[in-house]
């Protein structure tokens, strides 16, 4: 995490009312609209309301300011100046550091919500003090946040770029790179050639780190690389992937919003061709 956010290692940990409130309702944030844009709440400004909160976690502080995630039990009922949105409305609207900490507290709002029940004996799970963790009150089996490593790549060929639509999205004419899930046992460079492999029917060399995305919208982390085009012709498997085709820069498709390292990626291939 970015200037000066120093994430809890106990969610339970204060005593003292928190400064600032990210609140979830079936994954879309509470906000504050203002003349700049949208703010995070302040705890004074929500502490008089009826709201019905659920988990409560202690997610760190910045500046001294103390960070509180709150899930909703149910949809409250907001003045003029608060609304629920989706995390991915705000990008650019919110501060960019407050958006990143949004999406950690989504991110871990999830993760207990998913497991309120020990996966080995299904008896209830609990905070484990002084840790980032749960605990089976019965068993003692705990649990640490986790995430799904997943890479992206752009693949090149020359002056062209390779963009897919994927079969999740059937209705959409939305174009992005190759992206895949890493699976048990799997490096992240054999993950690259397997995904295109699979999706696309090609052989890529050169692959090359490019960077990484935190992706809370599915508790992901893609691991970005670009690659290049080593044989084969475009073969889509008809599932994952519907349409395929090389691309060149001053002619894309319709692409994905600046949000994602999916986007980053293109841009680079932009820039740089």
């Amino acid at each position: 995490m970015t200037h000066h956010f120093k994430p809890a290692q106990d969610f339970c940990a204060p005593v003292t009312p928190p400064d600032r409130v990210l609140a979830f309702y079936q994954n879309r944030l509470l906000i504050k609209k203002t003349s700049n844009g949208v703010a995070i709440p302040q705890y004074r400004e929500l502490a008089s309301m009826d709201l019905a909160v659920g988990t409560r976690l202690y997610l760190g502080k910045r500046h001294n300011a103390v960070y509180s995630g709150w899930a909703f039990q149910e949809e409250p009922a907001l003045p003029d100046d608060l609304e629920l949105a989706g995390l991915r409305s705000l990008f650019g609207r919110m501060e960019d550091t407050e958006f990143q900490i949004a999406g950690y507290a989504m991110q871990l709002l999830n993760w207990v919500a998913e497991n309120r029940c020990c996966g080995r004996c299904g008896n209830a799970m609990t905070f484990e003090d002084g840790e980032r963790a749960l605990t089976c009150t019965a068993c003692r089996h705990t649990l640490y946040p986790r995430i799904s490593p997943a890479v992206i790549v752009a693949i090149t060929s020359g002056n062209r770029l390779l963009l897919a639509r994927s079969g999740r999205f059937p209705g959409q004419r939305m174009f992005s790179v190759i992206a895949g899930y890493v699976e048990p046992g799997e490096t992240l460079e054999a993950c690259v050639q397997r995904e295109i492999r699979e999706e696309v029917g090609l052989s890529v060399a050169n692959i090359r780190y490019f960077g990484s995305q935190a992706w809370p919208f599915s508790g992901s982390l893609m691991v970005g690389f670009t690659a290049e085009h080593d044989g084969g012709e475009i073969r889509v498997d008809g599932k994952e992937i519907l349409e395929a085709d090389w691309f060149a820069p001053d002619r894309l498709p319709e692409i994905p919003g600046k949000i994602s390292i999916a986007r980053q990626l293109i841009d680079w291939f932009v820039a740089h061709h």
